[in-house]
C-alpha cells in the first residue's frame, strides 16, 4: 500500500499545565537526541520480532516487514523546543516529519523522554521559585523510580534551577555540583553522638556538615558546635548542619542562635523532610532561618501528579500529488481533539515580558495572519496582539532529512535558560495557588480551519454528540 512511505507530521504536546501550575518548563531533548542518533533495528532486535507469536501461533511479522525494519535508516525532520523553554498547554515541544512508519516508531520512545523531563524540571522549577534565592538540592536518589528514573530526575531538577544533587552518578554524567550530608545510621553506628561527629570532622575536614536530629536536634547542634571549635582549631570549618525532622521553622531559628551565639554566623542550615514548594512556602512565612533546601521525594517522583500526560498526534499527511491534507483526532473531549497542521509555536514580547503565544499553521502561513489568538479549550478568551510586539518562533530545527543540525548547549546553559525565561514570566502566572491564565492559544485562521473540520468529521460519520 505504500503507507509506510507517506509523509507526515506529528505533534508531542501537553494538554495541561500539570499541578495546576501556570507554567510549565520544556526538558529532555538531549536524551531525544542521543536516542535518535543510535536509532536502528540490530540483528538481536530482529531475532526477537522474528519469533514472536500470534493467537494462532504463526508469525506475527512477514519478513518482508523484518527486513524492511533491519535496513531502515532515520531520515526524518524534527523541530523541537529548546530545553528550559518555558510552554504552555497544547504548543507542540516536537514537530516530527517524515515517513509515517519512522514517525509512528518514535511515539513511545519520545513520549517516554519528553514526559517525565518535562514533569521534573517543571516540578523544580516551582520549587526553586519560592526558595527565596535560597539554593534548592535535588536530595531524591533513595525514593526514585529505579536508577535510571534517579539519573532523568536529577538530570530534570537540575535544568529547573536546583543547585545540586546528592545522586553522584548523576555529577559524574552531567557534570551537575554534588552536595550532600552523612545518614543517621553513621551516628548510629558509635557509642555517641559526640563521638560520630569527631569521627566525620577527621576524615573529611573539608567538608563537615553534621545531621543534628538522630536524637535530640539542639542537643546535636550543641555537639557540633563543639566539633566546630575544635575544626577551627585545625584551620577548618564546620560547614553546615542538616535538620531532617521536627518543627524545621522553630529548630532552624533556635539552630541559629546557637550557631550565632557560638561564633558560627557563616555554618548555614539545610532543611529536608518530604518538603515540597507548599511546606518551603508555608515555613518561609513562619520566618524559618534556612539556608539550603534539600528536596528529595516530593520532588523526583512529581509526588502530587506523577505523570504529565503529553500525547502524540498526527496533523498532516502528504498527498501523492506533494500537496498537504490536514489530520485531526475527534473526541467527545473538546480537550481531546488534536489541532491539524504543521505548527510552530510565536511568542510575542512587550515590555521585556511574555505578552502571549500564538500557534499556528505553517501551510497557511503565507495567507495573512490575524493577530488574534483563541484559546481552544475556551473560546471566550481571546486575545488581539498589538502592533510593534517583538516575537520569536520556538521550534527550532534539530534533524534535517535525518542529520543532527544542532548542538546541544551545555547542561548549565540550559539550566540559566530556565532561569532567565522564568524572570520574563509575570509573577501573577507563577504563584502556586490559582495562578493567572496566560494568553496561549491559536492563531484566528487556524482555529477557523480546526472548527471546520471537527464539524466535517462529525457529519461524515454522522455524530451530533
Amino acid at each position: 500500500m505504500g503507507y509506510q512511505k507517506k509523509k507526515s507530521v506529528f505533534h508531542l504536546y501537553f494538554r495541561k499545565n500539570p499541578f495546576k501550575s501556570g507554567y510549565s518548563i520544556a526538558s529532555g531533548l538531549e536524551l531525544v537526541i542521543n536516542y535518535i542518533n543510535q536509532f536502528q533495528f540490530h540483528n538481536e532486535d530482529i531475532e526477537y520480532l522474528k519469533n514472536l507469536k500470534g493467537n494462532d501461533k504463526k508469525n506475527i511479522f512477514e519478513p518482508e516487514f523484518l527486513e524492511y525494519l533491519k535496513q531502515l535508516k532515520f531520515s526524518c525532520d524534527i523541530d523541537a523546543v529548546e530545553e528550559g523553554t518555558v510552554l504552555f498547554p497544547n504548543e507542540p515541544i516536537l514537530r516530527i516529519s517524515g515517513p509515517l512508519i519512522q514517525c509512528q516508531l518514535l511515539e513511545t520512545p519520545l513520549l517516554n523522554i519528553i514526559n517525565f523531563h518535562t514533569l521534573i524540571t517543571t516540578k523544580a522549577a516551582r520549587i526553586v521559585s519560592v526558595a527565596n534565592n535560597i539554593p534548592v538540592l535535588e536530595f531524591g536518589i533513595r525514593r526514585a523510580q529505579g536508577i535510571d528514573g534517579g539519573l532523568s530526575a536529577s538530570r530534570a531538577a537540575y535544568i529547573g534551577g536546583c543547585s545540586g544533587t546528592s545522586n553522584t552518578l548523576a555529577g559524574k554524567i552531567f557534570d551537575i555540583p554534588v552536595n550532600g550530608t552523612h545518614s543517621h545510621s553513621w551516628v548510629m553506628a558509635f557509642e555517641n553522638e559526640l563521638e560520630s561527629f569527631y569521627a566525620l570532622a577527621k576524615v573529611m575536614p573539608n567538608n563537615v556538615v553534621f545531621l543534628v536530629d538522630t536524637y535530640d536536634t539542639l542537643e546535636g547542634v550543641k555537639k557540633a558546635i563543639e566539633v566546630g571549635n575544635w575544626l577551627k582549631k585545625q584551620d577548618k570549618k564546620l560547614i553546615g548542619i542538616r535538620l531532617d525532622s521536627g518543627d524545621l521553622a522553630y529548630l532552624s531559628i533556635e539552630s541559629r542562635k546557637l550557631l550565632d551565639q557560638s561564633g558560627f554566623k557563616d555554618t548555614i542550615i539545610i532543611a529536608s523532610n518530604d518538603l515540597n514548594e507548599h511546606i518551603i512556602s508555608s515555613l518561609n512565612d513562619q520566618g524559618a532561618d534556612i539556608t539550603t533546601w534539600g528536596v528529595g521525594t516530593q520532588l523526583v517522583t512529581a509526588f502530587d501528579e506523577p505523570a504529565l500526560g503529553a500525547v502524540y498526534k498526527l496533523a498532516a499527511i502528504q498527498n501523492k500529488d506533494g500537496t498537504w491534507k490536514h489530520s485531526i483526532k475527534i473526541s467527545e473531549q473538546s480537550i481531546k481533539i488534536s489541532t491539524p497542521g504543521i505548527l510552530q509555536v510565536r511568542r510575542f514580547y512587550k515590555n521585556n515580558y511574555f505578552f502571549a503565544d500564538m500557534i499556528f499553521d505553517t501551510l497557511t502561513e503565507k495567507n495573512e495572519i490575524e493577530p488574534i489568538i483563541i484559546d481552544p479549550d475556551d473560546i471566550n478568551r481571546f486575545y488581539k496582539i498589538p502592533k510593534g510586539c517583538e516575537s520569536e518562533d520556538l521550534l527550532k530545527p534539530i534533524f534535517k532529512n535525518g542529520i543532527q543540525v544542532y548542538q546541544s548547549p551545555k547542561l548549565i546553559e540550559s539550566r540559566e535558560k530556565c532561569l532567565k525565561m522564568l524572570k520574563k514570566l509575570h509573577s501573577s502566572i507563577k504563584r502556586l495557588l490559582n495562578p493567572h491564565h496566560y494568553p496561549a492559544g491559536l492563531e484566528k485562521n487556524l482555529f477557523d480551519l480546526k472548527s471546520r473540520l471537527i464539524h466535517k468529521m462529525k457529519d461524515k460519520n454522522n455524530s451530533f454528540s
